[in-house]
This record gives structure tokens, sequence and C-alpha cells, in this order.
């Protein structure tokens, strides 16, 4: 793998991100930010992260085949990469059928984005695959630099790793909640957990792992939403997130959903680095 991400990372939506937040995030130890919401067409925040930063990495997380064409990102990529070689991972993927009128066999899809990719000149190493199931988690490790698991628990890594095998990236990410009252946390957390619970791709990969109709039904059981949403003190939060790398991740990217991310963020650096 070309680009360092570290151990650990954070994952945030790219319009909660500046260069400002990129900076302080640097300082505390972060490997990379994964920036979500598919941040599309000339990718500029990448820009902006990357340049008020000296070593952080920057990933997508992802951009969405959908809505840019590879030629496009493919153009981004290469103006980025100039600019901050070796520090931007271009992570793709095909979202989620309920949220995209062109959905159709996604596999396909995807195949077909990598080709363009391909074509476009954007290397392999540089570029990372959101995946869920075997047969795109096996398309990740082939095509790409690896696989950015998104809204899994440990057994998924465990089993992402061994289909993927020892070389490819394996890097999920982990909702968070910094909170020492239970069900403060669990309120929280859950009202982004119930929003993936409307999504098919996510609830398929929910039932695999063992989760029940009663635990997707609604806003989610106690028992989904504990396993989606770490929560607790810096120590039982980092805890778990090294249980993803204990079943094979090579980094993990940390979504945190306090308000203020902030405490959260330093008080996992002083437990995690």
């Amino acid at each position: 793998m070309a680009i360092e991400l570290g151990r650990i990372g954070i994952w945030r939506s790219a319009t909660q991100t500046n260069g400002e937040f990129a900076a302080e995030v640097e300082k505390l130890g972060y490997g990379a930010v994964w920036l979500g919401g598919s941040p599309g067409g000339d990718l500029a925040i990448v820009d902006e992260l990357l340049g008020a930063t000296d070593h952080l990495a920057v990933a997508t997380g992802i951009v969405n085949i959908w809505a840019d064409t590879p030629e496009s990102i493919a153009k981004a990529f290469h103006r980025i990469e100039a600019k901050h070689p070796g520090r931007f991972l271009l992570g793709v993927g095909a979202g989620h059928p309920e949220a995209t009128q062109e959905y159709k066999k996604p596999y396909a899809a995807l195949v077909e984005y990598l080709d363009g990719l391909d074509k476009a000149g954007v290397p392999q190493a540089s570029r990372a695959l959101a995946a869920l199931g075997p047969k795109v988690l096996k398309l990740a490790g082939d095509r790409t630099a690896g696989a950015h698991p998104y809204l899994t628990i440990p057994e998924h890594t465990r089993s992402a790793r061994e289909i993927l095998g020892a070389g490819p990236l394996l890097a999920p990410e982990h909702k968070v909640v910094f909170d020492t009252d239970p069900e403060r946390a669990r309120a929280l957390g859950r009202k982004t957990v119930q929003f993936y619970l409307q999504l098919s791709n996510y609830t398929a990969n929910l039932r695999k792992l063992g989760f029940t109709e009663e635990d997707l039904a609604g806003e989610g059981s106690d028992r989904l939403v504990d396993a989606l949403v770490l929560h607790g003190d810096a120590p039982a939060i980092a805890a778990g997130v090294r249980a993803h790398l204990d079943a094979g991740a090579d980094h993990v990217n940390i979504q945190v959903l306090n308000e203020d991310p902030f405490p959260a963020y330093r008080a996992l650096a002083a437990e995690l680095f």
C-alpha cells in the first residue's frame, strides 16, 4: 500500500471539515481523514485539507460512481496527486439502491468504473472500494488497494480479511458516542443508525452478521445500536476500535457522533497512540 494511513483515522462528512479541522486532527496524531457524503466533482475539499496539513492522508469515503464519471474524477485525482503526491486515497462505491434511480447491476457498474479509472491512469494503489459482501470485497482486493466497509462490526472485519487475504487494505468505519451514560449515548447513536435500517444493502449485511428482524425493526434494538455505535469512556471505546485491528483491519476510521467531536478525538488519541 503506497499511501500511509496510519492505524487510526477519522470519518467525517465533507461538509463538516475544513483546513483548520484537518490541521487539528493531524496534531492529535490521526493518520487520515475519510470524507463522507460523496464529495464529488472537482474534489476541492481534498485540496483544502491536504494544503492545510503536512503529512495527513485524505481518503474519500466515498465518491459515488453514479454521481461523477471516472474521467472527471480521474482529472481531479491527477490534479491533487501532482500537488500532494502519495497522500490521497480515492475511495469509490455504488452507494445504495434507495438513493439512486440509476442503480442497476452495481457489480457490473463498479467493474466498468474501475476500467475507466484504469484507462484514465489512476493507479490501483491509490484507490479503494466500498465493500460489504464477498463479491465486492474480492473485487476491492483484485482491482484496488483494498476495501472500506461501512456500518460494520469486528465479526465482519474478520470475515472480510479472510476474503481479502493478507495483502489488501482493510479499513472499516465505526461510529462512536463519547458519553458514559448508556441511555443518552444510545439515543444519540440511534438517530444515525435508524437511517441505515431503511437501506437494503446494510440490513442484508447485518442479517448475515446474526442480527434478527427484531433487532432491525423500528429504530433498532439496544443490542444492534450497542454493536454499531461504540460508547462509554475513552478506554471502553478504544477497546472496541482495537477489536477491529485484532480481527484483521489495517486501519480503522472513527466517526464521532457527538456534536463537538474534539473531546472524543483528544481522549481517544491519548488511548490509541
